[in-house]
């Protein structure tokens, strides 16, 4: 299945995608999709669905981001070796975690906010997966039940901010609008095998990034494991598991975002975003 949600901005409403890629409310059925509705028993129930029976969402209707009321949203870094190197950073022997502010989600088209004083901004497409399942202390082999599904993140950051101004790299993570996810949320029976899915992003028509996550160094069941042996997990909690060479801090010379640029990306069986970047304006 693939699960969206749908309408203006803080008042997403919950649907589905139908087999025509018509966008089908949930309205009635589930109250958002989030971790309540990520439950093996409500994937189960939704799964049975009449689709066809369902209202259609209006066609210019605003893709939002793809799960709601997100409890956590952790990153892991340097996960793509041939990324550790372009970054001039040694591969690391166990994940490396981060975590960006769950105020930086927005949907897959909305515009990227270049923050005050950002001289580095920069993009990582990435494969995110959503817990459904608390994990807590689970083992590698227990944890693909613990993921509900899994999604297309761009890890947009600001260079200067994450390694210039302190180790802190959530500094340069979180800023608003700096975690794009969907367009939907895809359900793991649908994906199959995460870590053979191809990835791409593009910068004003050109490619940058041409990946797949085999290349991954840590695979999604893993980091779930690993993560659950520090805190549990929570239905509807967000992690995203790294991103292949061709970032902008990789080329020679960098090359950063700036007002007016336009981002596109896309992950195989996961869907592509669209975004512009727009300069800072106080509100």
């Amino acid at each position: 299945m693939k699960l969206v949600r749908f309408g203006k901005n803080g008042h997403e409403k919950p649907g589905i995608v139908d087999s025509n890629n018509q966008i089908r409310s949930l309205e009635g059925i589930v109250d958002d999709i989030d971790g309540h509705a990520l439950s093996e028993e409500s994937l189960a129930k939704l799964k049975g669905l009449d689709l066809s029976s369902l209202p259609l969402a209006p066609e210019d209707a605003r893709i939002g981001p793809c799960v709601g009321k997100v409890g956590k949203f952790i990153c892991i870094g340097l996960n793509y070796s041939d990324h550790a190197a372009e970054s001039g950073m040694p591969l690391p022997d166990e994940p490396e975690v981060f975590t960006k502010a769950t105020s930086a989600i927005c949907g897959p088209d909305d515009d990227i906010i270049k923050p005050k004083n950002s001289t580095k901004l920069d993009w990582e497409v990435e494969l995110a997966l959503v817990i459904g399942k608390e994990a807590s202390y689970v083992t590698e082999e227990e944890a693909p039940a613990h993921i509900a599904g899994y999604c297309v993140c761009n890890d947009v950051s600001e260079r200067s901010f994450q390694l210039e101004r302190g180790n802190q790299w959530d500094k340069g993570k979180g800023c608003d609008t700096f975690g794009p996810i969907g367009p939907w949320l895809v359900t793991s029976d649908e994906v199959g095998n995460p870590n053979e899915l191809d990835m791409w992003l593009e910068v004003n028509g050109r490619r940058y990034q041409d990946g797949n996550s085999c290349t991954m160094v840590f695979k999604p069941a893993f980091i779930v494991s690993y993560l659950s042996q520090f805190m549990s997990l929570q239905p509807g909690d967000i992690i995203s598991t790294g991103t292949p060479p061709g970032v902008g801090l990789g080329q020679k010379p960098p090359v950063y975002l700036n007002a007016g640029d336009k981002i596109t990306l896309g992950i195989e069986r996961l869907g592509t975003q669209q975004q512009v970047v727009v300069d800072y304006k106080k509100p």
